[in-house]
């Protein structure tokens, strides 16, 4: 099974990656999903503080990759030959990836600061109502987990600061290259 991981910082355009995926029947796995699950479990709602805070919590009590070997029987669990895993916060986790999938790519997305907050408002997650200030805090707390190393590991790098079609364009042709898994 090829894996194709994304990993980038909040309102990078990770997401946009997953829908592309999607559309190219790629399935997509959400890293998120679990911690959005266990929040919903633990009767919170899902805001920034408390995934935050639920991320943190199963780092703590599991290790630094916690969500990638929950997320591992999700992934295993399509069958499919190629699968996208959305939402790569750490290095932990790409370590993970890389052991338990020997064809795993990382694909990295970079954003400045001010294109990803003004990404936010547009975007209507519960999670996303974020000041400046706060997505500060976010970018630090994930930068914690070992985000910016994880993107230090990218195999391939998107630069998000153009349009939505250069940049579906880029990421297309990125995901039907043989080497990033996909289908030509």
């Amino acid at each position: 099974m090829k894996v194709i991981g994304i990993v980038g910082m909040p309102a990078s355009g990770k997401g946009e990656v997953s829908r592309i995926a999607r559309d190219l029947g790629i399935p997509v796995v959400v890293m998120g999903d679990a911690i959005r699950e266990r929040v919903k479990k633990a009767g919170l709602p899902p805001t920034d503080a408390n995934l935050g805070a639920m991320s943190g919590k199963l780092r703590s009590e599991l290790g630094m990759d916690a969500i990638a070997r929950i997320t591992i029987p999700v992934i295993e669990a399509t069958t499919a030959p190629v699968v996208l895993v959305d939402g790569i916060r750490g290095d932990y986790e790409v370590a993970a990836f890389r052991e338990r999938f020997p064809e795993f790519t990382l694909i990295g997305i970079v954003s400045s600061f001010e294109t990803r907050y003004a990404r936010l408002a547009n975007r209507g997650r519960s999670d996303d109502s974020l000041t400046a200030e706060e997505l500060r805090a976010r970018d630090e707390r994930e930068l914690g987990w070992g985000l910016g190393r994880a993107l230090a590991q990218a195999d391939y790098t998107v630069v998000n600061e153009g349009t939505l079609e250069e940049f579906v364009a880029e990421v297309r042709a990125l995901l039907c290259r043989p080497a990033a898994g996909g289908r030509e």
